[in-house]
């Protein structure tokens, strides 16, 4: 691994490389933060996906492209006398000692779980009204239910054991069922919401991460699909011409593989 000299020298390397972009770049030198924006999102989802498949060389190609972006960012908020990269790090970094008394002050910690109730309750001391204002509005629903969960649960809003949750689950599924058999659309939705919400709590008891639990089922039905497909054309047959009980010879192949 790199020394922390070689390390502060490639950060170097990477602001001036910005800095002659931005100088020289007719693209670069156009961008804005709004014009940026979701392209960062993009990158991010990027290196979601290569987290996800373990695949470490990619990761760092990836992590590549998110710094530059975090770069870019301040390299903007430096011409227009806002901020640059040295407020953003020493920003963090105040942030990060702040809330983190048990290592720069002299709170006492027992567990991970003092630790998150500690950060949460920091952050009402700093003026927030409440502990779910640092969800974004535009997260992703699974994963924005996976935060509110969660940092409700870093102010002691929580069950107590995880059988609790899958009695709530269940309940939930008998509601959703009475609404089905009562043929109501908006209930139906409604209460289809509520047991997606408590699956995501389980799976926070469970030490689960949803989004990845999700994904990961997401990308073996593609691989299995897509084995179908291939099958399917070898055999020099269409998909919409074949009967379930043939596609599921393929599919079942696909489980095996």
């Amino acid at each position: 691994m790199n020394t922390r000299e070689d390390q502060l020298k490639a950060f170097d390397r990477l602001l001036t490389i910005m800095d002659e972009l931005r100088e020289q770049c007719p693209w670069d030198r156009k961008q804005t933060m709004e014009s940026l924006r979701h392209l960062t999102i993009e990158e991010t989802y990027e290196l979601g996906d290569a987290i996800l498949d373990k695949d470490m060389e990619e990761i760092k190609k990836e992590l590549g492209d998110v710094l530059l972006h975090l770069v870019f960012y301040s390299k903007i908020g430096s011409e227009t006398n806002d901020f640059d990269i040295a407020d953003v790090a020493n920003s963090i970094c105040d942030k990060l000692i702040d809330r983190h008394p048990h290592i720069y002050g002299d709170v006492k910690v027992e567990n991970e779980e003092d630790v998150k109730r500690n950060w949460e309750n920091l952050k009402l001391k700093e003026g927030k009204k409440s502990v779910l204002e640092g969800v974004p509005r535009s997260l992703p629903a699974v994963v924005k239910a996976n935060r509110i969960q969660d940092k409700v649960a870093g102010v002691g809003f929580d069950w107590e054991e995880p059988q609790q949750v899958f009695e709530k689950l269940k309940e939930e599924l008998d509601e959703l069922q009475h609404e089905i058999d009562a043929d109501n659309k908006d209930e139906i939705e409604a209460e289809f919401g509520d047991v997606l919400f408590s699956m995501i709590n389980y799976a926070r008891f469970l030490d689960i991460n949803p989004e990845n639990a999700l994904e990961r089922t997401n990308k073996k039905f593609i691989k299995r699909f897509q084995y179908l497909e291939t099958k399917a054309n070898e055999n020099n047959k269409a998909l919409k011409d074949m009967t379930l009980a043939e596609m599921d010879v393929f599919w079942n192949e696909a489980k095996k593989q």
